[in-house]
């Protein structure tokens, strides 16, 4: 019962961590279209800087259900492989946190 709880806990910050990266996308896409095709007067900048919050976001999600998941094995060897887990994404969401901030502060 608990296990299941859990289980669907991690499932939904999943779900939603993907489907935030799937709509960032899109709407990246979407966007990078509109100033090619139809020629609207948009900064590629401002379109990189929503995408990647999307991105982060989504990353904080994805640890959020690492996290809860090792509720159900705490074991040393997840406790290990959910610490690499976190450092990796924690950088690479850092690491696109502070580029959006350098784009923004150029502009």
């Amino acid at each position: 019962m608990y296990s299941d709880i859990v289980n669907y806990v991690v499932l939904f910050f999943s779900i939603f961590g993907a489907i935030l990266i799937v709509y960032g996308g899109l709407r990246a896409i979407f966007n990078v279209l509109k100033v090619e095709l139809w020629k609207h007067s948009s900064d590629y900048n401002s379109i990189r800087i929503d995408f990647t919050s999307k991105i982060v976001l989504a990353l904080e999600f994805f640890i959020a259900a690492d996290l809860v998941r090792t509720i159900i094995r705490p074991d040393l060897n997840e406790v290990i492989v959910l610490a690499v887990i976190v450092a990796i994404r924690t950088v690479v969401g850092y690491s696109l946190d502070k580029e959006a901030k350098d784009i923004l502060s150029k502009q």
